[in-house]
């Protein structure tokens, strides 16, 4: 079945089973006992570090594996909350994961200010810089902005940040840059990203397995504790390591950062062809944030006539995978924030699906899913002219 949700969750890459496997058999032992076959387990641990630490360009002393970037966000922000002034602010990009915006939200109950993003959902440097966010900070006094946190990639639109200028401004600046890296890694070079600040991801974003994720420190994070207990991770993580969901968490990665060898912008050019065929032959249908730079797997796509839910549940009786938008927020009621941060008004907003391929997704199985949307504008045409969006 033609798979287009990869934003929600990936199948388990094979490099990744096969590892978890390995290490579920061989290296079962607890890393931090002192007989050989813990030494085996641990020496197996460090390795899978180490490399996380070189795919980033980190260092592996700075990497902290997780559950999951929402384990990574809630630790981040209770630890700034715990060492900014009582009264320090975060500058966040309104179109953020839920992950990130709750736990921001939980820690810095109203102190977050909204960051201006573009008519495609883009947080400009220029803009920062103009923003005047920064610059009391500059002078001293941090109880005015004590973070700024914004995402490398958006997972309903596939919009792309220049996460790495923002972060360089940051530096400058002396202020800590928190950057949700989950939709990024896999898809795009993880290099550079040890060096942007607070760095998470997820691995089931990328193959890997659920449960499993990781968090890179900035070089100034004193006294980083995200969970107390036995001391594990470096003191940063209470509790014995999951060594095969690490080992599979890494795999994964490698294996993907291998494959985009293919030239991305031959995958951009299957995505755009995709594009054009809905457009065309969909009057009515646009592509959210098409201005901007973006993910080569992810389309959001505004259709006519009628709700985005009787669009996915049409291509899903014929054999299509697709979302309303974040796996997170389906089924809660009320538009996408990402989309109300955008100026699409809640009507246009509940006409939305994301579409979302992955490595394997062929130029074969994009036609035929343009195809699949030209042809379930038939099933809902006549219905068209009494079908309203209710709110």
């Amino acid at each position: 079945m033609p798979y287009f949700d990869h934003n929600a969750t990936t199948p388990l890459a094979p490099v990744a089973r096969e590892a978890w496997l390995r290490a579920s058999d061989e290296f079962w032992a607890n890393p931090s006992s002192a007989y050989r076959e813990a030494a085996r387990a641990r020496l197996r641990l460090d390795a899978a570090r180490d490399t996380l630490a070189r795919l980033l360009e980190g260092q592996a002393k700075r990497v902290v594996f997780t559950s999951g970037a929402t384990e990574a966000a809630n630790a981040v922000f209770a630890y700034l909350a715990s060492t900014l002034p009582p009264s320090a602010r975060l500058a966040v990009n309104p179109t953020e994961h839920p992950c990130v915006l709750a736990a921001a939200g939980a820690f810095f109950p109203g102190r977050l200010d909204w960051l201006k993003v573009d008519a495609d959902g883009v947080v400009s440097p220029d803009a920062l810089r103009a923003s005047g966010l920064l610059a009391a900070a500059s002078a001293g006094r941090r109880e005015q902005v004590g973070a700024v946190v914004v995402m490398a990639a958006n997972n309903e639109t596939g919009v792309l940040q220049p996460w790495s200028e923002l972060a360089r401004i940051c530096a400058d600046a002396q202020i800590p840059f928190v950057c949700d890296a989950s939709q990024w890694l896999g898809k795009l070079p993880a290099a550079g990203l040890g060096e942007a600040g607070w760095v998470f991801g997820a691995g089931h974003k990328f193959g890997g397995p659920k449960g499993s994720g990781f968090l890179h420190l900035p070089r100034q994070a004193s006294g980083f504790a995200g969970q107390r207990g036995g001391g594990q991770e470096n003191g940063h993580r209470g509790g014995t390591e999951d060594l095969a969901g690490i080992s599979a968490l890494v795999a994964a990665l490698s294996d993907a950062e291998q494959r985009l060898v293919m030239l991305e912008s031959a995958r951009v050019l299957v995505r755009t062809t995709f594009e054009q065929a809905v457009v065309s032959g969909l009057p009515g249908a646009r592509v959210i944030g098409a201005g901007a730079e973006r993910l080569w797997n992810t389309v959001s796509l505004q259709l006519p006539h009628t709700e985005n839910t009787r669009w996915v549940a049409k291509l899903d009786a014929r054999g299509f995978q697709v979302s309303t938008g974040s796996a997170c927020a389906t089924g809660k009621g009320g538009p996408s924030h990402v989309l109300a941060a955008l100026g699409v008004d809640p009507v246009a907003a509940r006409q939305v699906i994301r579409v979302s391929g992955g490595g394997a997704t062929t130029p074969d199985e994009w036609a035929a899913l343009a195809s699949a949307l030209i042809a379930v504008r038939t099933e809902l045409a006549p219905s068209a002219a009494s079908a309203t969006v209710k709110l």
